[in-house]
C-alpha cells in the first residue's frame, strides 16, 4: 500500500509475465514531483550498494546496521519479470466479489474478528476504523497472512532500486527496511513477501511500517509477518493516515430507478447522498441517515448489475489499490464483515470479450475519446468514453459495454 503499490500490480491480480535484462549501465533518474535530485541507479551492484550505504548513515542508521542489512545482496531477475510484466485484469465485479468474498473467507474473517476481539476494539478506538475494514484488507491480500509472498524482501528492493525504471519510488522503501534490520524488525537474510517489496500479513511497504507500525502484542518489535496484533493495528494506523473518517460509511448498496439520470453516475460525480434518494435512489438497508455526506453512484457491471452508493471513506480503498474491481470488491467484502447483506446480482448485460472490447476502445479513440491503451481492460478512461458515447446515442450511459453500444458506433 503506497506509491509502489499504485504502479505494481496487487499479489491478488492475475499477471502475464515476461522476462527481461537488467541494465549494466550506471545512470541517473530525476525523482518524482518537485524534487529534482537525481537519483543513484545501475551500475555495478557494489558500488551501488556502497551509494546506499553511504545515503543511509548520513541519515543517522549505524553502518553496522547497514552492512548486516545488505551483506549478500543479490538482483533478483525474477523480480524484474514481475515488474515489466503488463497488468491483465479482465474478470468483471460479480466473477471477482464471488471469488474473493467467499463463504470461506467470511466465516474466517469473522472468526478472527471475534479471536481478535480486544485488538480489533484498539483498532477502532485509537484510530478509528472498524474491524471489517481491516480484515477485508487481510483477507483479501494474503488470505489472512497465509500467503505472503516468496521473494526475499531485502533482494527486491535492492533489485528495484538499483534498476533505472523507478529508483526514485524504491530506494526510500530499501533505506526504509535498512532501518527495520536497525529496530531488530526484520532479517534481511530470510524475510520474504512481495515482488515489490511488500512485507507481511496485509502487505505493506518498509517505508509505511515505520511511519505507521504498531508494537500491539508488546513484544518491543513491529513484526507485521508473523504477529497479527502488529499486522492489524498497523493497518489501521495506515488506513487513518489516509485519512479514514471514523463513523462514517465507505460504501452502500442500492436500488436505482429506470429512468436515472445516468449521465450523473459514476466516481467524481459527488452529490450529497440524500440529492441521490431524492431521484429515487434507494439504500436496500433503509438507512438514510449519512444523505448529508458527498457520495458518488457506482454501478461495477452497469445498470442493470449490483450498484452503490460510494462516500469519502471510499477514498481509502483507491488509495490502497487503483484497480476499480479490487477497491469495489475489498469495500463490499468490509460491509459483509460488518452485517450487510449478500448484494443483489441482478441481470446484467454480458461483458464484451477482449477482442470486442479492443474493437470498442479503438472506436472510441477515433471519436477523440482517451482511452489510453488499447488493451482490452475496461479501465477508468474507457468507462467515461462510453458514458459520453452512450449519453450521445440516446443509451442509458451507466458506462458498462455492450453490444448495442459497438452496433451504435
Amino acid at each position: 500500500m503506497s506509491v509502489a503499490r499504485r504502479l505494481a500490480l496487487a499479489l491478488t491480480l492475475p499477471a502475464l509475465l515476461a522476462t527481461t535484462t537488467l541494465t549494466q549501465a550506471a545512470s541517473l533518474e530525476l525523482s518524482a514531483g518537485n524534487d529534482t535530485k537525481p537519483v543513484a541507479c545501475g551500475g555495478e551492484l557494489p558500488a551501488f550498494l556502497a551509494g546506499v550505504k553511504q545515503e543511509a548513515v548520513a541519515k543517522g542508521i549505524p553502518a553496522s546496521a547497514v552492512d548486516t542489512a545488505l551483506a549478500g545482496a543479490q538482483i533478483d531477475q525474477k523480480v524484474l519479470s514481475r515488474d515489466r510484466a503488463q497488468g491483465v485484469f479482465r474478470q468483471t465485479f460479480l466473477e471477482f466479489s464471488q471469488r474473493t468474498v467467499s463463504q470461506g473467507r467470511l466465516d474466517i474473517g469473522r472468526q478472527k474478528m471475534s479471536q481478535m476481539k480486544d485488538i480489533f476494539g484498539r483498532a477502532e478506538s485509537e484510530y478509528g476504523v472498524p474491524a471489517g475494514v481491516i480484515t477485508a484488507f487481510w483477507a483479501m491480500e494474503t488470505d489472512f497472512g497465509a500467503v505472503q509472498g516468496d521473494f526475499n524482501t531485502r533482494n527486491a528492493l535492492v533489485t528495484l532500486a538499483h534498476d533505472c525504471r523507478r529508483p526514485q519510488l524504491f530506494r526510500p522503501q530499501l533505506i526504509s527496511l535498512i532501518e527495520m534490520v536497525q529496530h531488530g524488525d526484520l532479517d534481511p537474510a530470510t524475510n520474504t513477501g512481495a515482488w515489490a517489496g511488500e512485507i507481511g500479513q496485509v502487505q505493506m511497504l518498509p517505508k509505511d511500517i515505520i511511519a505507521h507500525g504498531v508494537d500491539g502484542d508488546n513484544s518491543g518489535h513491529i513484526d507485521v509477518k508473523k504477529s497479527s496484533a502488529d499486522a492489524v493495528l498497523t493497518a489501521a494506523a495506515f488506513i487513518k493516515s489516509l485519512g479514514y473518517r471514523k463513523g462514517e460509511p465507505w460504501i452502500q448498496e442500492v436500488q436505482v430507478p429506470e429512468n436515472l439520470a445516468w449521465e450523473k453516475t459514476g466516481l467524481g460525480n459527488e452529490i450529497p447522498a440524500s440529492e441521490w434518494f431524492k431521484l429515487g435512489v434507494t439504500p436496500r438497508d433503509g438507512d438514510t441517515k449519512f444523505g448529508n455526506l458527498p457520495a458518488a453512484l457506482i454501478m461495477p457491471q452497469g445498470r442493470k448489475g449490483p450498484v452503490f452508493l460510494t462516500y469519502p471513506n471510499f477514498n481509502i480503498y483507491l488509495e490502497w489499490n487503483q484497480s476499480f474491481i479490487y477497491t469495489t470488491s475489498a469495500a463490499y467484502f468490509a460491509t459483509r464483515l460488518s452485517g450487510a447483506p449478500t448484494y443483489a446480482k441482478g441481470n446484467p448485460d454480458p461483458a464484451l470479450d477482449d477482442a470486442a472490447m479492443k474493437d470498442l476502445q479503438t472506436k472510441l479513440q477515433a471519436r477523440g475519446h482517451d482511452v489510453g491503451k488499447i488493451d482490452g481492460i475496461l479501465g477508468s478512461g474507457t468507462r467515461n468514453a462510453i458514458q459520453k458515447e452512450q449519453q450521445r446515442l440516446g443509451l442509458a450511459a451507466d458506462g458498462w459495454p455492450t453490444q448495442q453500444l459497438v452496433q451504435g458506433l
